[in-house]
């Protein structure tokens, strides 16, 4: 156990190239190639968190002077995403995550459950979060475990329905994102897609990036959108002329260069698709394969971005509008990209519609991040977390929010037949998934056995 906490410990930008490497190995590739295309991977991975970290250091403190001048007081605090996944694998549940999430993996990939192959293991740390509350609520080391399982059975089966749209809109062939965050908001935007369509006015308004660019010409471009949104997010800050225009090229430059980090990952992760591809090509002919990556790669859209930067401010006037509210959004404020990025394939890049749902979505979970605040309080002292200064209570909005945060909760208050009854439900669509792979396969050899003929 100490040998894969010193692991984990590397964190993702180590690990994940170690595991590109090896995976690499496995399916035959050139030891030069392999090598290659994980340092490539390892790279592509830090310039994503060195721009999404100049994101968040230049809207963390906007955010913070959006609030005082709101003369806003609440008494949760969102700690962020990097303390969650701490005080996740701090938990005696979540130190058991990573093996178990492994291990089901390959379960799952051996009898044709799922055709994600998770090389994501860092992020299995939302399994660990979910299962330490789980944990915390029953008192029962045992259901937390179960947790941990179903949650993980849960990502592998929705990163199998979303990688065709991540296919389709981000241009990723077999790459899918299993990502805790991610993935429970693909579910929460079909509804919204389909009453989108029939509202009048939303219905016909095209707001995608190659729209509004179109209509706006230079105004629309990503970049000097990004520049609009962060002056603005500046003067609402109640910032001089000159910090606000510093906060607008600085969201210009993540707009500019987020998506050229992203294309270095990629291009580390090509020759990998492609060998892991052929390997289950020759050896299993009637199935495809999906490299399960952290949906980083996806953050850097320009209507991933753009609806981020206005969803900011919606955030924090969220915050104190909504009844019941208890959580100040601010550590997260930057991680909102991972809420949406799973979203706008669905909404196809409209804007407009991505920061409605994506307003919805966070106004419903700040409350869920209030309801769940004593448990994400526990689960914090019991990982021994240094409270930030005047804090009391914590929360975030990645992963207290989420959506698959407040059905594990509310399943554990049934014990063990609500979270049994979760996972039920997975397993059964990924066998639904397994049948009717199965019958598109026979279909489409019909097919071309016909064409052969003709």
């Amino acid at each position: 156990m100490n040998v894969l906490q010193y692991f984990i410990d590397l964190g993702p930008s180590v690990v994940l190239p170690i595991i590109i490497f090896l995976f690499a190995i496995i399916l035959k590739t050139k030891p030069s190639t392999a090598f290659r295309a994980g340092l490539t991977v390892g790279i592509g991975f830090i310039g994503i968190n060195l721009v999404i970290g100049l994101l968040m250091d230049s809207l963390g403190p906007a955010a913070k002077d959006m609030v005082t001048r709101l003369g806003v007081h609440l008494s949760v605090i969102d700690v962020g995403w990097p303390a969650t996944s701490a005080i996740a694998f701090g938990s005696t549940v979540g130190a058991l995550a990573i093996p178990i999430g492994l291990i089901l993996n390959v379960v799952f990939l051996i009898f044709g459950l799922t055709k994600t192959l998770n090389v994501d293991i860092w992020n299995l740390w939302h399994i660990a979060f979910t299962g330490a509350l789980v944990n915390i609520i029953t008192g029962s080391f045992t259901l937390g475990i179960l947790t941990v399982i179903i949650h993980a059975m849960s990502l592998l089966v929705l990163s199998d329905l979303t990688a065709k749209h991540v296919e389709k809109f981000y241009g990723y062939p077999n790459i899918t994102f299993p990502h805790g965050t991610s993935c429970a908001y693909y579910l929460f935007a079909l509804p919204l897609e389909k009453l989108f369509n029939i509202l009048p006015g939303i219905k016909n308004w095209k707001a995608d990036s190659e729209s509004i660019q179109k209509r706006f010409g230079i105004l629309g471009e990503s970049t000097v959108l990004g520049l609009i949104l962060g002056i603005i997010i500046g003067f609402l800050a109640g910032w001089s002329v000159k910090d606000s225009l510093q906060l607008g090229v600085k969201t210009a430059a993540v707009m500019l260069v987020l998506p050229r980090m992203v294309a270095i990952l990629m291009e580390g992760l090509m020759p990998i698709s492609e060998a892991a591809g052929e390997f289950v090509r020759n050896r299993f002919p009637d199935r495809d394969v999906y490299i399960g990556m952290d949906s980083a790669l996806a953050v850097g859209h320009p209507a991933v971005i753009a609806s981020s930067l206005i969803l900011v401010p919606i955030a924090l006037g969220l915050a104190v509008l909504v009844p019941g509210n208890q959580v100040l959004p601010f550590g997260d404020l930057a991680t909102i990209p991972f809420i949406i990025c799973l979203m706008v394939p669905i909404f196809r890049g409209n804007i407009i519609r991505t920061v409605i749902a994506g307003a919805i979505a966070i106004g419903f979970g700040l409350l869920l991040a209030t309801y769940i605040s004593p448990l994400f309080t526990q689960a914090a002292k019991n990982a021994g977390f240094h409270f930030p200064q005047g804090a009391n209570a914590i929360s975030s909005l990645v992963d207290g929010a989420v959506p698959t945060t407040a059905i594990f909760v509310f399943a554990a208050k049934l014990g063990y037949i609500g979270i049994l009854a979760i996972g039920g439900l997975s397993l059964g669509t990924a066998i639904y998934l397994r049948k009717r792979n199965k019958s598109d396969g026979r279909n489409s050899n019909i097919e071309s056995i016909e064409k052969i003929s003709v």
